[in-house]
């Protein structure tokens, strides 16, 4: 294969080069120059602004595959990946049978072959994800897996988390946990705040996330370990998480970009696809965030990619399940909604860097002679989000028919 990207500006989430020609040839970085000539029978790629970064990571995605074909397969994830910008994600482990032992790890690693994208297995800290026994984390480690989380599932058990982080020391291993405390917030269908009273829903307190932050960041301490609290969504749990830094723990964490962008007043039409955990929650939180993202606190921004099928989704707002997909809009979001926040050098370290780091993976490198892991993207390009679009096997989303600013032209994951 043969690609030639024309006019292409480089950022590497610090700088940014002039426009140039980059030459692709048999999954390696051949050329960068000015006026390259496109070979014969070369694959063209062109945009009015055209950039390239080192490719996008996506962390936490339900690939719902063994097990939940009918929402999501690796295949259908991986297309909904690479549309989107990501040249890889990294799994969670809840599937049937879940990612517990080394063979379901092998599993996905050999499922991933030909795909368009890397698909890196996060193996569970308890088998069968049901927070009781711990599963085999060393044996999941020689397998591939990246990380451990029970994934969807928040470890309630102290004593079990406290037991993963230090077992997990001894091959330097990353414990994942979603702060989310069960029974705080059971039967909670939305942020507790005025707009729940108003719509008469039960809320999801953020005192649910925000004990389990402070239990987490205990346990870390005491185990000195190495801990990634997935998905926060309030302004105390950014608090936390920052004065955790300062006394230096090795704690990271991540924000859902949904929970960057929009507030809990999407709620007032009843929309299900708007049903999410972490729950859309008040405008200063929203902007806890932000700030928590701009400084340095929240290390990255996931996509919360969780397929369901129409009979989970298309159902009264009460009995309908957590989650939208996200793969193909998070970019598109950032640009639309956070232009004003963030850079795009800020976008390629919270999108691409910084998820490789905490997981640490090898960062690609856009230089001659490298292998071409790399995403092509318009910033300033406008499209809309058509359901024919979209390559996930779910629907479960609110921005069909959405007028988006900022554009994925293609991937390249140098496989």
């Amino acid at each position: 294969m043969q690609l030639l990207l024309k006019n292409a500006r480089i950022f590497d989430g610090i700088s940014e080069s002039r426009a140039q020609d980059i030459l692709l040839r048999h999954g390696k970085i051949e050329a960068i120059g000015d006026q390259i000539a496109a070979p014969k029978g070369a694959e063209v790629w062109e945009s009015p602004n055209l950039c390239v970064s080192p490719g996008w990571l996506d962390v936490g995605v339900y690939a719902a595959d063994p097990g939940f074909e009918h929402r999501e397969d690796l295949s259908t994830a991986a297309a909904a990946a690479a549309a989107g910008g990501f040249t890889a994600m990294a799994c969670f482990p809840n599937t049937d049978p879940a990612l517990h032992t080394k063979s379901e790890v092998l599993y996905v690693k050999n499922r991933a072959t030909g795909l368009p994208v890397h698909c890196y297995p996060i193996g569970a800290i308890s088998q069968d994800c049901e927070g009781k026994d711990l599963a085999e984390l060393i044996d999941m480690h020689t397998a591939g897996a990246v990380a451990f989380s029970d994934g969807k599932r928040s470890v309630q058990d102290a004593g079990l988390l406290l037991r993963a982080l230090q077992y997990a020391k001894a091959f330097n291993g990353l414990i994942i946990n979603v702060p989310h405390h069960k029974t705080i917030a059971a039967g909670g269908q939305m942020h507790e705040g005025v707009m729940s009273t108003s719509l008469g829903l039960k809320g999801l307190p953020a005192l649910a996330e925000e004990l389990m932050v402070q239990r987490d960041l205990s346990l870390l301490e005491y185990s000195e370990g190495r801990l990634h609290i997935h998905l926060i969504s309030t302004a105390k749990s950014v608090a936390l998480i920052r004065a955790a830094k300062q006394d230096g723990l090795s704690v990271t964490c991540s924000v859902a970009v949904a929970n960057l962008c929009f507030t809990d007043e999407k709620m007032a039409d009843f929309d299900s696809n708007w049903k999410v955990v972490p729950p859309l929650r008040s405008s200063s939180d929203t902007a806890a965030l932000l700030e928590g993202l701009t400084d340095g606190t929240i290390d990255f921004i996931c996509s919360n990619h969780t397929p369901w099928h129409e009979e989970a989704k298309n159902l009264e707002f009460p009995y309908a399940d957590f989650g939208m997909i996200g793969l193909e809009t998070s970019f598109a979001l950032c640009r639309t909604f956070l232009s004003k926040n963030l850079t795009i050098n800020n976008l390629v370290e919270k999108l691409s860097l910084a998820p490789r780091r905490v997981l640490s993976l090898p960062i690609p490198k856009i230089a001659q002679g490298e292998r071409a892991e790399l995403t092509v993207f318009d910033p300033d390009a406008e499209w809309v989000l058509e359901e024919k679009d979209i390559l996930s096997k779910s629907r479960n989303t609110p921005f069909i028919g959405q007028k988006f600013i900022g554009k994925v032209i293609g991937v390249v994951s140098g496989k």
